[in-house]
């Protein structure tokens, strides 16, 4: 109990009004462009848009898409007199969405900044060749981080090299909180099991039947619904298709389509294996994980799932602000080696994490694969502290020492 209140009054304190990673790259970037920027319902996409407006504007105009009056303005085109900054938020469910931006931009660049964020379907703008190509810079907002928390972490000289993993105070009351509570700031802040079980419930329930009903047509919401339910089990493990079809008794093209949707609104992610012709490696078999890893109940998985999350982070925060090519993926063959996950840059592996709970050996297939595929780094992180060392070209090391180096 004492720990628990040391933990709610050290981050209460600290970060409620703190400026997320991205702030500094958005308020950039707004200068130039306009600016989308996407994530998971709740994630803080609203209060970090706002928090921009404020401190970076004398007058800034927000406008939700599910506020009546809200959309009435949009839809009018009449916007607050001087107002510099326009934030549209959910407005990717207005049909007409991107001729409206596009008149705003194109017509009154000079007069406003531009800022759209949405929980859902904002990967998807990056790819269509429509006419929003080239007017705007796409960010992915990703839930708190133990390098976030902190203010410390990955520096743009780290890219491609070893990460440093320097030891940062209270690195371990932020890894045990992320932990137990996931990286939503709500939840977070709070540190109530009860809250977090109520805020599982109700985050879900909308996700479902508010934000995906919004855009999407889901004829049997029931069995939708079971399968968002199951997903949590099987976080961290390949991921069958057919297998779920047979428990759902629903086609195999359903269950696909129910993936790619919960995908699109940042409720799962999925991995690929890495492909090389030096390792008999697997083609499809893709691995599942969730945006919120509070949800998984197995400690090891939750585990894997957090650390997944942290590298997801990286990547994307290569790829938003630097233009990297970074992916992550996870190793298998088809002898059964696997690691847990890959991080590469332009194609190429730049380095490989195996996760244990406690197991400080450094896994043998680490090393096969370091050698086949000339992978630079390679980590043992496991979830107990006061670990650091390093073994067969393996680094061991704990948990809330290496992710306290990201981003």
């Amino acid at each position: 109990m004492v720990w628990c209140k040391m933990v709610v009054s050290y981050i209460s304190s600290n970060f409620l009004m703190k400026e997320r990673y991205l702030a500094p790259f958005i308020t950039t970037d707004l200068k130039k462009k306009m600016v989308f920027l996407a994530g998971p319902r709740q994630v803080g996409k609203t209060t970090l848009s706002k928090q921009i407006g404020k401190e970076e504007y004398k007058e800034y105009e927000y406008l939700n898409w599910d506020t009546l009056s809200h959309r009435r303005k949009i839809r009018q085109e009449k916007f607050e007199d001087g107002a510099e900054l326009l934030i549209f938020d959910e407005i990717h469910k207005y049909r007409g969405w991107k001729n409206f931006i596009k008149g705003i931009f194109d017509t009154q660049k000079e007069k406003y900044h531009m800022l759209v964020t949405g929980s859902a379907r904002m990967d998807l703008y990056r790819k269509g060749g429509d006419s929003l190509m080239g007017r705007y810079f796409s960010y992915r907002l990703h839930p708190f981080s133990v390098a976030e928390i902190l203010g410390k972490g990955f520096s743009k000289k780290s890219v491609g090299k070893q990460m440093p993993l320097l030891i940062h105070p209270n690195a371990d009351i932020e890894s045990q909180a992320l932990m137990n509570y996931g990286g939503f700031p709500e939840p977070l802040f709070e540190k109530s099991e009860e809250g977090l079980r109520r805020w599982h419930r109700q985050r879900v329930d909308r996700l479902l039947k508010e934000d995906i009903r919004d855009v999407e047509v889901i004829r049997d919401l029931a069995s939708c619904q079971i399968l968002m339910d199951i997903l949590p089990e099987r976080a961290g493990s390949e991921i069958s298709i057919e297998n779920i079809r047979e428990d759902l008794e629903v086609a195999h093209s359903t269950v696909s389509f129910w993936l790619s949707i919960f995908e699109k609104f940042y409720y799962i992610y999925r991995l690929s294996p890495f492909q090389s012709k030096r390792i008999r490696a697997l083609k499809k078999e893709q691995k599942l994980y969730l945006w919120d890893w509070s949800e998984v109940i197995d400690q090891s998985k939750r585990l894997e799932n957090m650390i997944g999350s942290h590298l997801l982070k990286l990547c994307h925060f290569l790829e938003d602000t630097m233009g990297h090519q970074a992916e992550l993926m996870y190793l298998r063959d088809r002898d059964g080696r696997e690691v847990d996950f890959l991080v590469t840059l332009a194609r190429k592996p730049w380095f490989a994490v195996e996760v244990k709970q406690s197991d400080t050996t450094p896994s043998r297939h680490l090393n096969y694969f370091g050698e086949r595929l000339n992978i630079p780094f390679l980590y043992q992180v496991v979830g107990e502290t006061g670990v650091n060392f390093k073994k067969n070209n393996v680094h061991v090391v704990s948990m809330d020492r290496f992710l306290s180096n990201l981003v």
